[in-house]
């Protein structure tokens, strides 16, 4: 059963709204066609941290830039963490968002890792909430739109010294977005990486923080200058395996029905769409295994036709097929190189359940509108 935010356990939050709205004609025009990212809400929700109080202050306050000190020591040690989810708008006006609980427990074991404290699930929750609130007129209802909301925490304590920070902040900001990648669902062009990993063992490629993705700007430009739009990862320890994009998992397809995607290993994210997807495929009768997917053992399977469909997922692109894989000596057409019909059903269902269109059959929603 979905569920709904109670009011009366949902933590309070002081709301301050800005003095300058928005005009709703402007607002209309950024909801009729949203770019990912580039448009933001007019609010954003805040909870300060310190080791003497704990977390305190919940608020949702005017959005706006941030006053930092040049020794905030989240600019000289990278200590940060970051979530995505979405809020949809349902075709009876109101709004849900998927498996936010999921989000803040990888959040709390993001910060784990980061030696940043623990957010409370109804805390994490209820910023969402809060901010929803406030925002709700900003949440688009076009075809494939969505209102992308980013929770994140970061060092705030002015000092140099490499010790985690005594002081820190979190807040949620949101944006309209429409598909995140321009063309719409489209076969996309991967390189895989044999020069660059995104993380290496017992490091933070578990934990969703700025420096993971930070890595992966750099193969992500060369692939781009190679007419790729993606960049692949393989492991740092044997360069053998495949990881994920960027940032997005990847599933791979047989031509038997047989579904793999990379085992977590430890330097991989835990995609709150992945484990949905692997839950939907075996629904359908697929039989799902996470394990390692060997590079040349993928080749093969691509060079004789047992694997059929290769494609990745995250909460912003949800579900994108890959139509050629290629890298420093091989270059290969995954299928026919159109969009194939299982990535096409997990995606289709995926989004139905999203929208509003299908059984919640999981409890996956949690309305917040």
């Amino acid at each position: 059963m979905s569920t709904l935010a109670s009011p009366t356990s949902a933590p309070a939050f002081a709301v301050t709204r800005t003095t300058t709205p928005v005009p709703e004609a402007e607002r209309a025009a950024a909801l009729a066609a949203p770019r990912f990212g580039t448009v933001f809400t007019e609010h954003m929700s805040r909870i300060s941290w310190s080791q003497a109080e704990g977390w305190h202050g919940r608020r949702v306050e005017p959005y706006g830039p941030l006053q930092l000190d040049p020794a905030t020591a989240v600019l000289h040690y990278a200590q940060e963490i970051f979530e995505g989810l979405k809020a949809y708008r349902y075709p009876d006006g109101s709004v849900w968002t998927f498996r936010p609980q999921a989000n803040a427990e990888r959040f709390q074991r993001s910060a784990r890792r980061l030696a940043l404290p623990e957010l409370a699930t109804d805390d994490f929750l209820g910023a969402i909430a809060a901010l929803v609130g406030v925002d709700e007129p900003w949440v688009p209802s076009g075809e494939e739109t969505s209102l992308y909301l980013r929770p994140f925490m970061y060092a705030s304590e002015s000092f140099l010294g490499v010790r985690p920070s005594l002081e820190a902040e979190f807040l949620v900001i949101a944006s309209p977005v429409g598909p995140y990648f321009a063309g719409g669902v489209q076969p996309v062009a991967i390189w895989v990486s044999q020069e660059h990993h995104r993380a290496g063992a017992g490091g933070t490629g578990a934990a969703k923080c700025g420096g993971n993705y930070a890595a992966s700007l750099l193969p992500q430009q060369e692939a781009y200058a190679k007419g790729f739009e993606q960049v692949c990862f393989l492991d740092a320890s044997t360069n053998t395996l495949l990881e994920e994009l960027g940032g997005m998992n990847v599933f791979v397809v047989h031509a038997d029905g047989r579904v793999v995607t990379p085992a977590l290993s430890g330097s991989i994210l835990e995609g709150v769409t992945r484990s949905s997807i692997v839950q939907i495929l075996t629904d359908a009768g697929h039989e799902v295994s996470e394990a390692d997917v060997p590079l040349t053992t993928l080749l093969a399977g691509l060079a004789d036709g047992s694997v059929t469909e290769v494609f990745a997922c995250g909460t912003a692109a949800v579900v994108t097929p890959i139509g050629r894989l290629a890298g420093e000596g091989f270059d290969h057409t995954v299928g026919d190189g159109a969009a194939g019909p299982v990535t096409m059903r997990v995606r289709a269902e995926l989004t139905d359940i999203q929208y509003g269109r299908a059984t919640d059959r999981h409890g996956w929603m949690h309305r917040l509108v």
